[in-house]
């Protein structure tokens, strides 16, 4: 039986009329005489009672009639489904993201966006490490990888910056460094013991600006991971400064560093040839989206 059989009896069904019904169908009323009686035939029971004067439902044809309609509707889902999957306005896109993503607002105000634009899109965010989210991308574990530049990008990725700003130090609050008004030299941090974040940009500058070898605690791994270390006083740690204001932890203190900024940028990374178009989607979007340059606030009085 195909779909056109399941429409012929429904209009019939509906009309009751083999004339009206024809004409409805675009076809010639003996033609639907024949593929109604076919339609019993593999069915193997009458659906409709005829007579000269009216045409009526069996209680076969009324029990089939509910569940024709239900084909017809779900055959019609099914086509506006592969429609709408085919101008990307459905699918799924699996986002990858590190901490700073999250405290600058850059993951929030992005998703936020892509879904009032495509609600029928089903994104999911969750964080991964830096260092493991380019051989997510070449797995197809994920979609797009929001990440602390500078990385190593496979041949196949691109990126595009969405956030720019600089590092500060992260110090325990008992450090007699807290104590000295301004920014910290990097000659002051000369013996210390760092806690690593995922991205070491910041600290092997500051040691190079400082003229030293840092000494390299631990390297717990996402950022609220570090700084309770630091918090603990296991050692200080170079940190994304959009820290600063975005989050509070007790026994932590933020400071500026003497000298020129030492800049970061927050990332979208995502494959050069996508072949889905949910996906391009959000890729278009996140392209067309200059970059936000933050730059912190620090008490340096105190």
């Amino acid at each position: 039986m195909e779909l056109r059989h399941f429409r012929y009896f429904v209009t019939l069904a509906q009309t009751l009329h083999f004339g009206r019904a024809a004409q409805a169908l675009d076809i010639a009323a003996p033609t639907l005489t024949v593929q109604i009686q076919d339609i019993e035939r593999m069915l193997g029971v009458q659906l409709f009672a005829r007579s000269r004067r009216d045409v009526r439902l069996t209680p076969a044809g009324e029990m089939f009639l509910l569940e024709a309609k239900q084909v017809l509707a779900q055959a019609e889902r099914a086509v506006l489904a592969g429609q709408r999957a085919g101008r990307g306005e459905t699918g799924r896109v699996e986002v990858s993201y590190v901490g700073s993503a999250v405290y600058s607002g850059v993951l929030q105000s992005q998703l936020a966006a892509f879904r009032q634009a495509w609600p029928g899109v089903i994104v999911t965010a969750r964080e991964v490490s830096q260092h493991e989210s380019p051989a997510m991308l070449v797995d197809n574990r994920i979609d797009i990888a929001l990440v602390r530049m500078p990385i190593n990008l496979h041949n196949r990725h691109r990126a595009h910056v969405l956030f720019r700003d600089s590092f500060c130090v992260a110090l325990p609050a008992g450090n007699p460094l807290v104590k000295q008004s301004g920014a910290i030299d990097a000659e002051s941090l000369d013996g210390e013991r760092f806690i690593n974040p995922e991205q070491t940009l910041g600290t092997f500058e500051v040691a190079r600006r400082g003229g030293f070898t840092p000494v390299i605690g631990s390297a717990p791994g996402s950022l609220i991971a570090v700084l309770t270390a630091v918090a603990l006083g296991e050692g200080v740690a170079i940190v994304p400064d959009v820290l600063v204001g975005a989050t509070s932890i007790p026994g932590v203190v933020f400071k500026p560093l003497a000298g020129p900024p030492i800049h970061s940028e927050i990332s979208a990374v995502f494959r050069s040839f996508e072949p889905s178009l949910a996906v391009s989607k959000l890729i278009a979007q996140l392209t067309q989206t200059a970059a936000v340059t933050s730059y912190a606030l620090f008490d340096t009085a105190s």
